[in-house]
């Protein structure tokens, strides 16, 4: 298996433990937004690195033009599970398309400006927006009272 295949598949063992953690909410805390966090709910966070996946590995690498994931179109944590399905089979078509040219660059715009990035840069990009949001949801989930199993490493023979 290639190594970028075995990365994405420990992040998605990773999201798995963060959506059972998810389906312990009420489908009413899925959704509340919370203004300790400027307003956003688990849900739309969940949506936003869909979409971030979409935007960078879609349609700035691949010219895909995709929708946008709008987080009031999805009700509960199964049917972001759906998203995430799609979200998945477009992450290994990027994988599959740049496997071994990891080094060539796309224009890419970004705040109004145009950058060079590799397609290496795109896919740590967007792994590691991921995990940064994931920090945000467990802790919205612990203003909400729900305590997180522990979180810090998902060993694959667990899952």
């Amino acid at each position: 298996m290639d190594v970028f295949e075995s990365q994405y598949d420990l992040v998605q063992r990773t999201r798995e433990s963060l959506f059972r953690y998810c389906e312990t909410m009420s489908p009413t805390d899925y959704v509340k937004e919370l203004e300790t966090l400027g307003g956003v709910s688990i849900r739309s966070l969940h949506a936003h690195v869909a979409d971030c996946y979409r935007v960078w590995l879609g349609s700035r690498a691949l010219g895909k033009s995709l929708p946008k994931v709008k987080p009031e179109s999805v009700d509960n944590v199964q049917e972001m599970r759906e998203v995430f399905k799609k979200t998945d089979a477009l992450v290994l078509e990027f994988l599959n398309e740049f496997k071994n040219k990891w080094d060539s660059t796309i224009q890419a715009s970004w705040q109004n400006d145009s950058v060079e990035l590799t397609e290496l840069w795109l896919f740590t990009h967007t792994i590691t927006h991921e995990f940064h949001h994931r920090g945000q949801i467990v802790k919205m989930g612990r203003q909400l009272g729900y305590i997180p199993p522990k979180m810090n490493l998902v060993k694959p023979s667990l899952i």
